[in-house]
C-alpha cells in the first residue's frame, strides 16, 4: 500500500494543476482494492480545511465528496471501520471536518469525550466538550 499526501488527492479532486492532475490521475489508476492508496486522517483534516477555505466548498459538498471516497474501493482509510459508518450516517455536516475527526480519533482510542475551548465544535460535534 502507498498514502497519499493531502496534495496529491487534493489535485485530483479540483484539478486546478493540469500536471499535477494527469500525474495523480496515473497514480490512481494503478490502485486496486488489493492495492489501495492509504489515507490518514490528517489528510482527511488537511483537505476538508483547504476545499473550505481555499475553494469555498460548502459543508454539503465536503460531506458528500467524504461519503464518495469512503465508497471508493481504491482507497484505505486510517480508522475506515469506524469512519465510514460515522460520516454515512449523517444528513448535514456541523461543524469543521477536523474537529469531527479529532473527536472520533478520541472515541476511538476510549476516551469518554473530548474538550475544547472551542464553542462552536462543543456545540456541534459529537463527543465534545466545552472545558469551561
Amino acid at each position: 500500500m502507498i498514502a497519499v499526501d493531502t496534495n496529491v488527492l487534493l489535485r485530483y479532486i479540483v484539478r486546478d494543476d493540469p500536471d499535477q492532475f494527469e500525474c495523480a490521475t496515473e497514480f490512481f489508476k494503478k490502485r486496486t482494492s488489493a492495492d489501495p492508496a492509504y489515507v490518514s486522517l490528517v489528510v482527511l483534516a488537511e483537505l476538508a480545511w483547504v476545499l473550505r477555505r481555499h475553494y469555498r466548498y460548502s459543508s454539503a459538498q465536503i460531506l458528500g465528496l467524504l461519503k464518495a471516497l469512503l465508497d471508493t474501493v481504491e482507497l484505505s482509510f486510517e480508522l475506515e471501520e469506524v469512519l465510514a459508518p460515522y460520516f454515512s450516517r449523517m444528513k448535514d455536516l456541523k461543524g469543521d471536518v477536523a474537529d469531527h475527526l479529532v473527536a472520533l480519533s478520541s472515541m476511538n482510542a476510549g476516551c469518554r469525550r473530548t474538550v475544547t475551548f472551542d464553542r462552536a465544535a462543543a456545540k456541534s460535534v459529537n463527543g465534545m466538550e466545552l472545558l469551561a
